[in-house]
């Protein structure tokens, strides 16, 4: 007995489909006119075939920058060491961000007025350096607790 075939059509889920690379390079790039810029290079607006030309003569890439401008905007760059920087860049980025904190502030029905005004001194400072403030209200057991609703904090 056969097992059926089964029909994938267009969704093969045995095809592994490579992904596209996030910039196009030399034949792939397919619009008639870019905007060429790089070293070594006059800053213009030449047909694709002869940037490819340029690019190929200096065994460099011709790798399209900004897809979306008019003409498109192409780069002659070697493409590894592009993505290379790139990423070392972002890299860089990610490292010199500021990672934002929780800083915790506690108050208790007890706290006088002066420590009050103090600790909302420091809070206001660290929502100005850009971090995040908690505050919390604790009611300890006992005579804090007989007084609940007379008290600010809680």
């Amino acid at each position: 007995m056969a097992l059926p075939q089964r029909n994938f059509g267009r969704f093969n889920p045995r095809f592994n489909r490579q992904p596209e690379p996030e910039h196009r390079i030399n034949d792939r790039i397919r619009v008639p006119q870019v905007r060429l810029v790089g070293d070594n290079v006059t800053v213009g607006i030449y047909p694709t075939e002869e940037a490819k030309r340029i690019a190929r003569e200096q065994e460099l890439d011709l790798v399209e920058i900004s897809p979306n401008a008019n003409p498109p905007v192409c780069k002659v760059i070697d493409y590894k060491k592009f993505l290379y920087e790139k990423k070392r860049k972002e890299k860089e980025m990610k490292s010199n961000a500021k990672q934002s904190e929780v800083k915790e502030i506690r108050f208790t029905p007890g706290t006088d007025d002066h420590d009050f005004d103090f600790k909302t001194k420091h809070a206001k400072k660290f929502l100005k350096d850009g971090n995040k403030v908690k505050v919390m209200c604790n009611s300890k057991e006992g005579r804090y607790n007989l007084k609940r609703e007379e008290s600010w904090c809680c």
